[in-house]
């Protein structure tokens, strides 16, 4: 069984996904709410799947100071969410992130469950890929018993799935361009990498334009869409059009 880790913050405001709404329509509540959908179809995917779920959260006093909800610590807001999305909550694990960047605690985290736990495998995911399903997880763990490190690509040169059978140096092994560096890295530990299909991620206004888009063509042809992330796209009224220039670029717009 793959252990795989959400490492997720609590979505609020100026938190969750600021890029996105510097570089979208979407206002900074409104970010913090697609955010909390796509990590809601990501919890469902992954308790639904053959995998063991693991929710990791940075406690309240590394995170912004303007971010710290006094009412509200960020192990209870994650704990809530899991509460209503998952159908047995009470099988998931919540740990406390340790290390200073995500490199250190993704690492600390792939290490712990392999090292102290002797998992099979383990894997990191953030919540912000939304079109991480169930088959998806199972997937990559069929991928994780021949290979000892699995990675989903996605756009920029991040990753979407990073799963270890086996641990690497992970210093810095999630700069980006993530793929690369970890590729880098599973190669100086001697390690084997296999991916996954491409899947977007969503953190600019452009990643959210290719994820409309998707959702919207995938809902066409009734394929399955992530439904927490797909009913947030529909609630905001979001659409792409073209622009008028010869390559087409996508712009996104409210109805």
């Amino acid at each position: 069984m793959t252990v795989v880790a959400v490492l997720a913050d609590p979505p609020r405001p100026g938190l969750a996904l600021p890029r996105l709404a510097a570089t979208s329509p979407l206002s900074e509540s409104e970010a913090a709410a697609l955010s909390e959908a796509m990590l809601r179809d990501t919890l469902r995917a992954v308790e639904r799947s053959g995998g063991e779920l693991l929710v990791n959260y940075r406690p309240d006093d590394h995170l912004p100071d303007a971010s710290v909800d006094p009412d509200e610590s960020a192990e209870d807001a994650l704990r809530a969410i899991a509460t209503d999305v998952l159908d047995d909550p009470e099988e998931a694990r919540f740990e406390v992130q340790v290390g200073s960047n995500f490199s250190a605690r993704a690492g600390n985290t792939i290490t712990h469950l392999l090292r102290e736990e002797g998992v099979q495998s383990a894997a990191v995911v953030r919540g912000d890929a939304p079109f991480l399903l169930r088959s998806t997880v199972d997937s990559a763990a069929m991928k994780l018993r021949t290979n000892e490190v699995v990675l989903g690509p996605s756009t920029d040169g991040r990753v979407y799935f990073a799963g270890f059978k086996a641990p690497i140096d992970f210093e810095g092994a999630f700069t980006a361009p993530e793929l690369e560096t970890l590729v880098a890295s599973a190669n100086d530990a001697d390690r084997g990498v296999g991916f996954m299909q491409m899947q977007p991620t969503v953190r600019t206004g452009s990643d959210l334009a290719t994820l409309v888009s998707s959702i919207r063509a995938r809902w066409q042809a009734e394929r399955v869409v992530p439904e927490h992330t797909a009913e947030f796209v529909v609630d905001a009224g979001l659409s792409v059009v073209a622009d008028d220039a010869a390559d087409g670029d996508l712009t996104l717009v409210r109805e």
